[in-house]
């Protein structure tokens, strides 16, 4: 099948983004796993799991459409040095990938591409609902009981 090229761009530009993340989650788990943090160590690790289911259906896609997974997309990992920072380097990753999700559903919508769109929905409540979502929790919590508290309780 021959998809559209302006779509396989985009779903390169997602990829890249699932990729990033995946690097990113995977560093600040084992930074968790480090520190002793062993409920965000195993969060962070599911979150990184679920990013690398992303990306895997991404590239499922691509090559669907006769492109090519095109790994020089690849967004940068910020990796973070306090638990509060982590979490929002990895909740901005989140807002960028949601918006680039939107961006792709809007083009997927204005070429008739209803299967990637469906896709990248399912994608985007994954990112909206249960990502960022839990990460701006976490800074909530953060906020409301203070940072000592907020450690020990993932310990």
């Amino acid at each position: 099948m021959i998809g559209n090229p302006d779509v396989i761009v985009a779903l390169n530009k997602l990829m890249g983004g699932e990729l990033a993340a995946m690097d990113q989650y995977f560093v600040h788990s084992k930074m968790y796993e480090d520190w002793g943090l062993s409920k965000l160590h195993e969060r962070i690790a599911h979150e990184f799991d679920d990013e690398k289911g992303h990306a895997s259906l991404l590239i499922d896609r691509i090559l669907l459409l006769g492109g090519k997974p095109d790994l020089s997309t690849r967004g940068p990992a910020n990796i973070g040095s306090t638990v509060p920072e982590m979490l929002q380097f990895d909740l901005d990753l989140e807002y960028e990938v949601t918006r680039q999700l939107k961006s792709a559903i809007a083009l997927c919508e204005t070429t008739q591409d209803y299967q990637s769109r469906d896709m990248l929905l399912t994608l985007l409540k994954d990112t909206e609902e249960d990502h960022a979502h839990w990460l701006e929790q976490q800074l909530g919590l953060i906020e409301k009981l203070g940072l000592q508290n907020y450690l020990q309780s993932q310990i």
